[in-house]
């Protein structure tokens, strides 16, 4: 076991990590705490969505989609294509086994990976190699408000919300203004319910598309040629043409431009599917900071009170690894993210590597598996080498 690598978590990253080491000839072992490959898009994510960036920009390495796919594939769509693609490289993860602490062993020099099973078995493994591909979506990120326990209704994240159907002709309150909470309140909204949308916030709003190609494909074309600040204003002008001021409805936009907040931050820009257009026309309200929950409403920092039967929480996700990585040095203690940005963060010392960790989404995680996979083959030919001749000089002399 101690010369496969280990890779824990078999999402995108995970896949992707194990595929490009396969094509240079090197086994691994996919460690996966769901009964599934890419759990979160299969089990956690609302029935409409798409894929917001389109397909060529968020395939993984050495397998394109199909054909005939869209623009923007559905999630059933994603799915299907990580099944072929699973099945193209051969890879069999393990599943069922959550990872309860990962430590490298100073006396051993590998990697000791400690998991339970479904009935709380206790499986070790080690490694030379550990690949943490858990990514920044591990674990829901749930807020905490002020009277959450008065409220008397459904309090629920977006991980558990599959469509507005459920909330037909209800008032619901979805706090978070991100690419997720935009569309649940399209959802709901073309469900019939009554969304209003927290917007506690700055955020950039952009057309999906604009001047005939998506917003993002444009972008990247665009930073071949001019610094960031000369794209985002061009984004922004194009933006302001097409979208019109979005500070009238209450989307206050940021000091900085939408490019260059995401290098800084990593705040994705909201990519616009019909949002914005229910938010003009009253269909969704704009709200300000929730200041406290009581029964059955809500009381905004503004000191507007409204009432609601329900609530979502658009708030996003985080990463575990603090949580059960005993290492300091590639993770960081605070947020489980590494401590260098992209495109250095995916390498620690003694054979510990991150993927998935970018926030730049499913491109950044091919990057991190092409580098991930060259790295460790570099290390695998020289144990190689090193064994065959190890192998020569004990065979008897004739």
């Amino acid at each position: 076991m101690g010369a496969i690598p280990v890779i824990i978590g078999a999402g995108p990253s995970g896949l992707a990590a194990a595929a490009c080491l396969k094509e240079r000839g090197i086994p691994s072992l996919i460690l996966e705490r769901a009964n599934c490959i890419a759990s979160l898009w299969k089990l956690k994510t609302y029935d409409r969505l798409r894929l917001h960036l389109p397909r060529q920009f968020c395939e993984l390495p050495l397998m394109p989609f199909p054909a005939n796919f869209p623009t923007y594939p559905t999630k059933k769509q994603f799915a299907a294509y990580l099944e072929s693609y699973k099945n193209h490289f051969g890879l069999d993860p393990v599943f069922n086994k959550t990872v309860v602490s990962a430590e490298f062993d100073h006396r051993c020099g590998f990697w000791r990976v400690r998991t339970l099973g479904l009935k709380q078995e206790e499986t070790e493994y080690v490694s030379q190699w550990l690949i943490v591909a858990t990514g920044e979506n591990a674990k829901e990120l749930v807020p905490h408000i002020e009277g959450m326990d008065d409220f008397g209704g459904p309090i629920v994240h977006t991980s558990s919300y599959k469509s507005g159907r459920l909330f037909r002709g209800k008032a619901v309150l979805v706090v978070g203004c991100g690419n997720s909470g935009m569309e649940v309140c399209l959802d709901l909204c073309d469900c019939n319910a009554r969304p209003s949308l927290v917007v506690r916030d700055s955020v950039h709003v952009l057309p999906q598309e604009m001047l005939g190609r998506s917003t993002f494909g444009l972008s990247m074309w665009l930073l071949k040629w001019f610094p960031v600040r000369l794209v985002d204003r061009f984004l922004l002008l194009v933006s302001r043409f097409m979208l019109g001021d979005t500070e009238k409805f209450g989307l206050h936009r940021p000091q900085l431009g939408p490019l260059e907040l995401k290098r800084r931050s990593g705040k994705t820009p909201v990519l616009d599917v019909g949002t914005l257009a229910k938010i003009k026309s009253g269909n969704i309200k704009v709200c300000p900071g929730i200041k406290r929950l009581t029964y059955r409403a809500a009381e905004f920092v503004n000191g507007r009170k409204d009432n609601f039967d329900a609530i979502i929480l658009a708030t996003g996700y985080k990463s575990n690894v603090q949580q059960w990585l005993k290492e300091v040095d590639l993770f960081s203690e605070k947020d489980g993210s590494p401590r260098k940005s992209f495109p250095v963060g995916w390498k620690g010392e003694r054979g510990l590597y991150a993927v998935g960790f970018t926030k730049r989404g499913l491109l950044g995680s091919s990057f991190d598996a092409k580098r991930i996979a060259e790295d460790i083959e570099h290390h695998w030919k020289a144990e190689t080498s090193n064994f065959m001749t190890f192998s020569r000089s004990q065979s008897p002399q004739s």
